[in-house]
C-alpha cells in the first residue's frame, strides 16, 4: 500500500522539500519529472501546483497533500486539515489575503468598492468577502503580475503577502486582510478513515512538526564548576528543565544541556563564560518533538 501525496511546486517547493528533509524524507526531483524519488517506499510524492492540490485532494485523486488555508477556502475543498505549518518561502509566519488599491484612489471602504474591477486569483474567496459586506463588484481572474493592474486596468486587487515589500513598491495600501493562510497538511475523508493511511500521515503530521519546531532553536552544552552551577541556571533558560548530570572522575564538575531560542545565544555564551561555564557547545537541531 503507498500514500499518494501532493506537494506544491512553484514558489513553496524549496521552503517545503527542505521541511521534508529536516523531518527525514529526502526528496529528489529528476529533471522536469512530477513524480520525484522519496527515501521512504510506502510514500509517492505528485508535485502540482498549490492551488490544484486541495481540488484533489477533496476528489480522492490524492490521498492527501500540503497546500495553503487559502487554496482550500478558495476550492470549498472538502477536507481532513491534519496538521497547521506554519512557514511561507521567505519566513516562518503566515502569509495575508489582502484586498489593495491604490494609495491616491479614494476608496477607504469596502463598499467604496462596489461595482468596480478586482483582480485576483482567488475569485470565489473575494466573492464570498465582498458579499459579506453587503458588496457586489466585478471580480475577474488574474493570471499573474496582479498588482502592476492597478490603476489602469482594475480598481483593486486581491492577493497574497508575506512581507508586503511588493505592495510598497507598486504604491498600494492594505484596504483589508480576508484571511491568513499557512500551509496545511490535509487528508481525503475516505482516506483518512483508512486506519494505515491514518496512521501514516499521524507520522509525517509529527515528524514536520518537530522539524518546524526545531527551525529557532539550537542546542547548547557546557561544563560547570558544581559550586558555579546554581549561577548558571539562573541565567538559563530551557524547554522545561536543564539536563544536569557529573563528569566522570573530575569530582566537583556537572555537565549541563537544554535546549533554547537561537536569539538567546549570543548574548548568553559571553554572560555563561563569565561565570565560569567552560567547553561551551552550540549545535544545530533538525527535530524537536514535545
Amino acid at each position: 500500500m503507498k500514500l499518494r501525496l501532493g506537494l506544491p511546486k512553484g514558489s513553496l517547493q524549496e521552503a517545503t522539500l527542505l521541511l521534508f528533509k529536516r523531518a527525514g524524507y529526502n526528496i529528489t526531483i529528476h529533471g522536469r519529472s512530477y513524480y520525484p524519488y522519496v527515501n521512504d517506499p510506502e510514500i509517492e510524492v505528485i508535485l502540482m501546483r498549490a492551488q490544484e492540490i486541495p481540488r484533489y485532494v477533496s476528489e480522492g485523486v490524492l490521498d492527501a497533500g500540503l497546500s495553503g488555508y487559502d487554496w482550500i477556502e478558495e476550492n470549498e475543498a472538502k477536507v481532513i486539515q491534519i496538521a497547521e505549518l506554519v512557514y511561507a518561502k521567505q519566513s516562518n509566519r503566515p502569509v495575508r489575503l489582502v484586498l489593495a488599491v491604490a494609495q491616491d484612489s479614494g476608496f477607504e471602504k469596502i463598499r467604496d468598492l462596489s461595482g468596480k474591477r478586482i483582480a485576483t486569483e482567488f475569485v470565489r474567496l473575494t466573492e464570498r468577502y465582498l458579499a459579506s459586506h453587503d458588496t457586489k463588484a466585478n471580480v475577474e481572474f488574474s493570471f499573474g503580475a496582479t498588482e502592476v493592474k492597478i490603476p489602469d486596468v482594475v480598481d483593486a486587487i486581491v492577493d497574497l503577502t508575506e512581507t508586503g515589500s511588493s505592495l510598497k513598491a507598486h504604491n498600494l495600501k492594505v484596504l483589508a486582510t480576508i484571511l491568513e493562510s499557512t500551509p496545511r497538511l490535509h487528508a481525503n475523508p475516505k482516506s483518512w478513515s483508512d486506519s494505515w493511511k491514518r496512521a501514516k500521515l499521524e507520522n509525517v503530521a509529527l515528524l514536520l512538526k518537530g522539524a518546524l519546531a526545531a527551525y529557532a532553536k539550537v542546542g547548547l552544552k557546557m561544563n560547570v564548576p558544581g559550586d558555579r552551577l546554581q549561577e548558571v541556571l539562573k541565567i538559563l533558560p530551557a524547554m522545561k528543565h536543564p539536563t544536569v548530570s557529573p563528569l566522570y572522575n573530575n569530582g566537583g564538575w556537572v555537565a549541563v544541556e537544554v535546549v533554547i531560542d537561537e536569539s538567546l545565544v549570543r548574548e548568553l555564551i559571553p554572560a555563561l563564560k563569565q561565570i565560569g561555564a567552560q567547553d561551551i557547545i552550540e549545535y544545530p537541531l533538525n527535530k524537536v518533538i514535545p
